[in-house]
Parts: C-alpha cells; structure tokens; sequence
C-alpha cells in the first residue's frame, strides 16, 4: 500500500498516496479491453489508490471494495460521490470473505500491509518516528492497543511476535527487555518502545542490512495483534472462490511472511509444490489456476527512487482456469 510514480499512478489519488506497482496491476487486469463489463473486488482499499485507477480506466469497470480500518470510510465515501454505482465499499476484514455477500468478480486485488495513511497517521502508534501511544490497531474499535499486549501478553505471544512476524534474530533480548519493562510506561509510547528495543538489541552485526533496530520487532507487534497471516491465509481462498472462470487474482506483498503465503497458494492452486517438502505426486494435486509468472513482479528503479517505501513490494498473481 505505498507509492508509485508513473504519470497515471500521480493522478490516481489527490490525498498525496500514490499506489505502488500500479501500471503492473492494470496491465494485468486489462480494465476496458473485453468490452463487457468488469467487476473487480479491491480485497485492501486503503488510500484508494488502485480503486480510483481502475475506474477511471473505463467505464464498464465497477469496483467493490473492503477495508477494516474505520478510517477509510471518508475516502470510500468520496469515489462514491464521484463514481455512483460503480463503487461500492463495505468495512470489513478481508480475512472474512469466506462470508461476504458479493461474488463474481472477474478480478480480485490485495495490497497487504500498512496503508500510507496508517503509517502517517501519528496517533495511531504504527511507527516510531512520532511519539504516540503504541495502538497499531487497523481498526481501532476492535481488540486491544498494542500497549495493552505487550503488557499483558504471556511469553510465547511475545516470542512469536518478536521472533516469527518480525523475524528478530535477538528476540530473546528484546523478550526479556519488554517483560522487564512492565509496569514502568516504557511501553505506553512508541519512541521509548523503540528506546527499549535500541538497548536490547544492540548495533546492527556487521554484513547485516541497516535498518533501524526497533524495525523488526514493530512489525512482528503490529502482525501480531492484527491477525494479518491468517487474514491473509484465510481471505485468498475465499476472495478466489468469487473469482469467476478466467478472472485474475492478484496481490501486492511488502514482506516475505507476507509473500511465502502468496507464492504457496499461487502454487496450489496452479497444481505445483507449494513448497520444498511437499513430496505429494501429480494425481494429488488440483490445478484451478495458472500462475501469470512465476517469479514476482517488482518495481522498478524509477518507482525504488521516487519513493523507498515501494521497494520491498512484491506482486503475484495467478488466472483461474476457464472450468473450475
């Protein structure tokens, strides 16, 4: 959910959010090149950015969009008022699709992660380089803020958080440093979180990519207490069973748990092994899709330079075969 700078993708938005890969994804849904109509599901609408390219592409394309976050209701509302009929928007986690109302669509988008409305958004606690209290809820009316997990959480939350979404090599040092911390309001405001992670961690080992060390360990938090690996698992299924016969389903990851639960279900469901140990012969596999490549599509210099932020984006996708 970050940014692009090609010409169209400027125009897409007047908020200032610019969608990443945005010529890739249209190219690959052909909006207007059938002459029917097209319904497209916009699995992840954020700042509306790859919904507004779309329906400005034609005419005949109507969109459908969900997101959880309260917040881009506003937004939702104005193409609304812009494109009548063909927008419709409903709040709601794309995890839930296995019970959305909505189905035949012949195209489906996902752009995981953090909008740039979210990140931007200082009250909301995503990012450190506000001092906010540490929220990091996509929606905020529903579970606990971030500061309350970390307060609370028993230890094997933490080390999964810490270790398996924010792939932390030294998540024993930061486990033991947020456990130490309770109680004292260290983990009440994001700039001392980040602080606290600082000190635990230590610098960044030699050969290793400089990010800042609080990084790791926000992001393992934030995927955490949102749920957003079994969204994810949970919404590509359900968003391809509303795909009709020969529609595109594609999706935008911004890191590798993100991706490697893409890749694997691009790969089922194109009948390939979705992994190194999936030893299961040909007869057991369902070919439902093929994949439109097999290595993801990434941006490209320009885009990496106009904007850093779009430089993890990885974009998959797969056609659903014409008899399933």
């Amino acid at each position: 959910m970050f940014s692009s700078t090609d010409d169209s993708a400027t125009a897409a938005t007047a908020s200032g959010h610019v969608p990443v890969l945005l010529a890739e994804t249209l190219e690959l849904f052909a909006p207007g090149t059938g002459g029917g109509p097209m319904r497209i599901l916009d699995g992840t609408f954020g700042g509306g950015g790859h919904t507004r390219a779309l329906l400005e592409s034609a005419e005949q394309v109507s969109v459908v969009a969900v997101d959880r976050d309260p917040a881009a209701k506003p937004r939702a509302e104005a193409l609304r008022a812009e494109f009548g009929e063909r927008f419709r928007f409903y709040q709601r986690n794309f995890g839930d699709l296995e019970d959305f109302e909505e189905g035949d669509f012949h195209g489906v988008f996902f752009d995981f992660g953090l909008s740039s409305f979210q990140l931007d958004t200082e009250d909301r606690g995503f990012s450190f380089r506000y001092d906010a209290p540490v929220d990091m809820r996509m929606n905020p009316d529903e579970g606990i803020p971030a500061a309350e997990f970390l307060e609370t959480a028993d230890e094997a939350a933490l080390v999964r958080a810490v270790r398996n979404y924010g792939e932390e090599s030294r998540w024993r040092r930061v486990v033991k440093a947020i456990i130490a911390a309770r109680g004292t309001g260290v983990l009440q405001r994001t700039q001392s979180l980040a602080e606290l992670i600082v000190e635990a961690v230590g610098p960044t080992p030699p050969g290793r990519k400089a990010v800042h060390p609080a990084t790791r360990t926000f992001q393992g938090i934030r995927v955490e207490l949102n749920g957003e690996l079994s969204a994810i698992e949970r919404g590509l299924p359900a968003a391809f069973d509303r795909l009709l016969p020969g529609g595109v389903l594609a999706a935008i990851s911004f890191h590798s748990l993100e991706d490697r639960i893409v890749k694997r279900f691009c790969r089922k469901m194109a009948g390939r092994p979705e992994h190194a140990r999936d030893n299961r012969t040909q007869d057991e596999r369902e070919v439902r899709a093929t994949m439109i490549s097999t290595r993801p599509i990434s941006p490209g210099e320009a885009e990496i330079a106009a904007n850093p932020r779009s430089r993890s984006a990885r974009l998959r996708a797969l056609q659903k075969l014409p008899q399933t």
